[in-house]
């Protein structure tokens, strides 16, 4: 089933549309929060979003740029500002298509129904996690913190992708020394504290503090 994010703070707009979305089988939610759209982007991983321009705090411009820095994943804008520059501008930001208020709910569906065809058929949706909004995005190993990429090894990534995933629990050291070298080769236990003591620095240099916590004798926790 596809899930399409509505980033609309009309509520009437908002809600039609999210019921027009249900009756087509899809499933949608709603952006309440407008000051932490991408947090709560990357933990609902939509296949599309319907994005209105005139916003609380920051403009759909705004996020739908910073969307892009870590996801392709297709935007719909929706704006009474039907004028050529801001269609322009829509464009240019990274938008991929434009629909002018006041908008036929079946237009609304015709384009959200080419659009998921056009880039579902061929391709695979992106797999994200946050958390304080740091997201990881698996599909290409990235992590971006407040919209800036901060750059990782091979096996930094692994080791905070394991975290992630398992956010709130303890993972063992030996668990993530299986999952980092799974050879039957020895690897010294020194390696995995120096990868983890690499990994909190550049963490912290981007202002991700006491990200990960050590449980002494039981192993390392992103809580």
């Amino acid at each position: 089933m596809y899930k399409i994010l509505i980033v609309e703070d009309d509520k009437v707009i908002s809600a039609a549309v999210k019921n027009h979305i249900k009756s087509w089988g899809w499933e949608s939610e709603r952006i309440k929060d407008f000051e932490n759209v991408i947090a709560f982007f990357a933990s609902y991983e939509p296949q599309l979003i319907l994005m209105d321009i005139s916003l609380p705090f920051f403009n759909g411009y705004h996020w739908c740029s910073e969307i892009r820095k870590i996801s392709k994943v297709p935007i719909i804008f929706i704006s009474s500002a039907s004028d050529n520059m801001n269609i322009v501008m829509a464009m240019n930001m990274g938008g991929d298509d434009f629909i002018v208020k006041p908008f036929d709910l079946n237009v609304l569906t015709a384009k959200v129904q080419a659009m998921l065809r056009r880039t579902y058929d061929f391709a695979a949706s992106t797999t994200l996690i946050e958390h304080m909004r740091a997201i990881l995005n698996i599909n290409d190993n990235s992590l971006t913190y407040d919209g800036e990429k901060i750059e990782l090894t091979k096996n930094e990534f692994k080791i905070l992708n394991i975290l992630m995933e398992n956010k709130g629990k303890i993972v063992r050291r030996d668990v993530l020394m299986n999952r980092l070298w799974e050879t039957d080769s020895y690897v010294d236990e020194n390696t995995l504290t120096v990868n983890i003591t690499r990994l909190r620095k550049k963490l912290e240099a981007a202002g991700l503090e006491n990200f990960i916590s050590t449980k002494k004798g039981m192993g390392y926790i992103v809580e």
